[in-house]
């Protein structure tokens, strides 16, 4: 019995070191100054190193050439709750990328070359807290989906980015935002924006500068006005603009007129022809009358 004892303790000993040891692993040229924390920031390094400890709670890699990040990243770093990839090389988000990142509460991805987020891109990042997207100087679409999800989401940056509209329901899914920034882009400021522009006028006081920090486009010459000089009056035009049921109530009433119009004019012929009929008959019994 005691030669098993003692195995048993040596197994658990075993144990207990490979797990102790897994947190102090530290990449080459990257610093620890904790279990779990792992500073790779300005390293040069072109992608995510592979030496990184699974119990990493908080990890920065800003300032490199990062040019993306690996699919099955998340799903190896569970407890990961602070992610810093500013600055790097990031062209876009592969599907499923960050989908599992369910304790995540910070995740900078500002100044790199984003072009588009993708419906459904932060699926389970319910504990997301703060999400970075700005100087993305390429990114010029979101997906009407992109943001469904995050619901303890309290900060938002879309600043300096390459954005000229942004649909409202986007933002209307996120009930916990207390904070946006979307200066600096080239808003354009056309009926597409008006749903936005109405959004803004409601929530001024989620924007850290008020509406005076954002411009937008005239749709005619392109000169830029801020939109604290604007109105829903300036927007009155578009509220002619018809929309898919406005069309689809206008070929209704036009085929609705149309059988009317056929119906009545074979009961007007009808009754012409008839009225014709009889008109004729008194005439020829008039005649027989006479004779």
């Amino acid at each position: 019995m005691l030669p098993f004892i003692n195995g048993l303790k040596a197994f658990l000993t075993l144990i207990s070191s490979a797990l102790i040891t897994r947190g102090q692993n530290c990449p080459p040229s990257c610093l620890c100054p904790d279990h779990h924390t792992v500073d790779c920031t300005s390293r040069g390094l072109t992608r995510v190193p592979n030496s990184i400890p699974l119990d990493v709670r908080r990890l920065m890699l800003p300032n490199n050439w990062i040019p993306r990040i690996p699919p099955d990243f998340l799903l190896l770093y569970s407890d990961l709750v602070y992610l810093d990839l500013r600055n790097n090389c990031l062209s876009r988000l592969e599907p499923g990328t960050l989908s599992t990142s369910s304790r995540l509460v910070f995740l900078d991805l500002g100044s790199n070359n984003l072009t588009e987020i993708d419906s459904g891109t932060f699926g389970e990042s319910r504990s997301l807290i703060k999400l970075r997207l700005g100087d993305n100087p390429y990114l010029s679409v979101v997906g009407r989906e992109a943001f469904t999800g995050l619901t303890s989401l309290r900060e938002l940056e879309l600043e300096r980015n390459g954005l000229t509209h942004l649909d409202a329901s986007l933002l209307e899914c996120l009930p916990s935002l207390r904070m946006l920034r979307l200066e600096g882009n080239p808003w354009l400021c056309s009926c597409p924006f008006a749903q936005m522009f109405a959004w803004l006028m409601e929530n001024q006081h989620k924007l850290p500068k008020g509406m005076k920090g954002i411009e937008c486009s005239l749709p005619l010459g392109g000169r830029r006005v801020p939109l604290s000089l604007l109105s829903e009056d300036s927007f009155r035009e578009c509220r002619g603009t018809l929309t898919l049921t406005d069309y689809l109530v206008v070929i209704f009433s036009g085929i609705s007129v149309s059988v009317a119009a056929i119906v009545a004019s074979f009961f007007l012929a009808s009754t012409v022809h008839c009225f014709q009929r009889l008109s004729k008959g008194r005439k020829e019994d008039e005649e027989e009358g006479t004779d």
